[in-house]
């Protein structure tokens, strides 16, 4: 095994989850762990607290006159549930193959250690990097990046950069360099449907009594038309309809509805029509139901009327939708349709913009001929359809894009069981790395 992959198992093995306060030492033992690396290449890390988990900045030696390049990651990883279904221990790192098993290990652990020793390998070789580099890590973004947007702000002066770099995306496939111009923003609810005020016995009183699953169940029809149109008034009035160089794009890449389908195990698509399953995935807004429940969920039966049935839902959004906007349509269209025998409570969750670039510009182009060096490929432009909300708050607060390069295979199972990171993508990351500041130095 070579040095840089015993770093990364030894990086891998913190269970550094954040959204479970068991581990919140092991958090801040990740962090130091990649203060230590920074100072060992030379590199000036700062480990700032915030109410949650800490925020790592390292920087190189300034070189005044050279572009300065952020590069953010996020050392938290997701809870390991269900354990049952690993075929290795979530933390022990285990090669087999090109593989390497471990959760972190894609996400975002592989990603941005590559990235992290792209810049000792040049600092090595040369002694100094083509361009100021800016490394932001933060222990919060499984949980929605409470503290970043604050800490941007705060420290806006201090982190002022030309461009990020994002390694936190995916690939079309094994060996095809793909750089994400656009992500889908999100909106989130809860809804919740009260009925009697205990379970009812559905034989005394069924068929004169409000029914509350029945009722989340006719509301969630309603959200959709039978050709997969979002039904809720208003969902579209902001929507930006795809380019035609990007639907020409997409058609040209390897049969995006044959790999959906490979991908997911389904039997067939369904989605809104007239756009193709890539098309639906990476441009096109969605009104999804997360969860529903309602009423006894035990073995055999139990012939009761529920009090109360709920519903989760998310919406991804496209460029120019306003999250709030559309969580206030989502409400009132579930109110309007709730029957008078009902009472409905909506519960408005998290939300985030949708962040689209142009891959045209020089960045861009720059990032563009940096995948190509890295892979020994064209590049591939795709957007893709989860959210990065900090994505957005970055151009926002500090005024750059973000190059989103990402090095996530269709199979690695990020936030399942089995997640796995290729040997062959963490040394390809290491030169795009190389590569991205060589090419952002112009």
């Amino acid at each position: 095994m070579t040095p840089q992959l015993t770093e990364f198992f030894e990086f891998l093995r913190f269970p550094s989850i954040s959204t479970d306060s068991r581990h919140r030492e092991d958090v801040r033992k990740c962090a130091g762990y990649l203060v230590e690396k920074f100072n060992r290449m030379g590199l000036k890390p700062e480990l700032h607290e915030t109410p949650g988990h800490p925020i790592i900045v390292a920087r190189s030696e300034v070189k005044p006159g050279r572009p300065t390049v952020l590069i953010y990651g996020h050392y938290d990883v997701q809870p390991v549930d269900p354990v049952s279904e690993w075929s290795t221990p979530p933390f022990e790192p285990t090669l087999v193959g090109d593989k390497i098993y471990c959760r972190g290990a894609t996400d975002n652990k592989g990603q941005h250690f590559s990235h992290i020793l792209g810049v000792e390998e040049t600092l090595k070789a040369h002694g100094e990097l083509p361009v100021n580099v800016i490394f932001l890590l933060e222990g919060e973004e499984e949980i929605g990046s409470p503290n970043l947007a604050p800490f941007l702000e705060m420290h806006k002066d201090s982190l002022k950069c030309d461009v990020c770099a994002v390694s936190d995306t995916g690939m079309i496939g094994p060996g095809i360099p793909t750089m994400t111009y656009g992500l889908r923003g999100i909106a989130c609810l809860e809804f919740k449907i009260h009925g009697p005020t205990l379970d009812l016995h559905s034989g005394v009183y069924g068929g004169a009594v409000p029914n509350p699953a029945t009722m989340v169940a006719r509301l969630v029809s309603t959200l959709h038309n039978e050709f997969g149109k979002v039904q809720i008034p208003g969902f579209y009035d902001s929507v930006v309809d795809l380019e035609p160089w990007e639907r020409a794009m997409w058609a040209a890449l390897p049969d995006g509805n044959a790999a959906t389908i490979a991908e997911t195990g389904v039997h067939g698509l369904w989605g809104e029509a007239g756009y193709t399953a890539l098309e639906q995935r990476w441009g096109r807004p969605t009104a999804e139901v997360n969860g529903i429940g309602g009423g006894y969920q035990g073995e055999g039966s139990k012939t009761v009327i529920p009090r109360e049935a709920m519903a989760k839902l998310s919406f991804r959004l496209v460029p120019d939708q306003n999250p709030q906007e559309i969580l206030a349509l989502a409400a009132a269209h579930l109110k309007a349709h709730c029957p008078d025998s009902c009472r409905i409570e909506v519960e408005l969750g998290h939300y985030g913009p949708a962040y689209v670039m142009d891959p045209h510009s020089a960045h861009g182009k720059a990032a563009q001929r940096a995948l190509q060096r890295a892979f020994s490929g064209e590049p591939r432009l795709i957007r893709e359809g989860g959210s990065i909300p900090i994505i957005q708050a970055i151009k926002n607060i500090l005024g750059v894009d973000s190059l989103l390069l990402g090095l996530a295979l269709p199979d690695c199972q990020i936030h399942a069981p089995n997640e796995s990171f290729t040997v062959s993508n963490f040394e390809g990351g290491i030169r795009l790395n190389r590569a991205l500041l060589e090419e952002l130095a112009g």
